[in-house]
């Protein structure tokens, strides 16, 4: 599996003046290798929704190159993204799905069945121009300025290493919550109301 930052890597130098969208830990990732912010899009609370809003950008700036960098648990809460990008054909539109096998921002918990899913072969079948798989860097780094030029949507999927964010919600430390008395007695000092 690869390193999501040694992606980011390989990618920068092939990225030209293409806009850039991101998600999740990839979005924090990007960020440190990113060259041109000013082109670069976070679509950080759009889980089950990125791959539909790259889509938009692209539908709505047909001269411009629109990159996506995806998380396969979004994807996976809108599968149907992947017919309709295909239905519409949008040259410009290249479709990275960042595969951990896991939810690394909610918790790391496992994507049902992780080890099984082609969605490479998942776009193919809906219809994208051109699909890929990569679970080597250097095979990566070999390929991305040829996948770049291919006519879109072009769709690759990579393998990569999870960086596991935070616990499980249920696992997580909760703040011990006041009762409605002590919140009132509270804002009452603070505004300085005596009762």
């Amino acid at each position: 599996m690869i390193e999501a930052l040694d992606l980011f890597r390989a990618f920068q130098p092939h990225r030209g003046k293409a806009i850039v969208t991101t998600t999740g830990t990839a979005g924090r990732n990007w960020k440190d290798v990113s060259t041109n912010e000013t082109r670069d899009v976070t679509l950080g609370g759009a889980m089950g929704h990125t791959a539909s809003a790259a889509f938009g950008l692209a539908m709505g700036l047909p001269d411009e190159k629109i990159i996506l960098f995806d998380a396969e648990g979004s994807l996976l809460m809108n599968l149907g993204v992947l017919a309709t990008v295909a239905g519409k054909k949008p040259k410009n539109f290249y479709h990275f799905l960042l595969d951990n096998e896991c939810y690394a921002t909610t918790g790391g918990q496992p994507v049902p069945n992780a080890e099984q899913i082609n969605y490479a072969g998942m776009a193919r079948e809906a219809g994208y121009a051109s699909t890929f798989q990569f679970e080597d860097l250097e095979d990566f780094a070999t390929n991305v300025e040829s996948i770049l030029n291919e006519t879109g949507p072009v769709f690759v999927s990579v393998k990569i290493r999870a960086e596991v964010e935070n616990l499980p919600i249920a696992l997580r430390k909760r703040a011990s919550a006041r009762s409605r008395a002590e919140t009132i007695k509270s804002l009452q000092a603070e505004l300085g109301i005596s009762v």
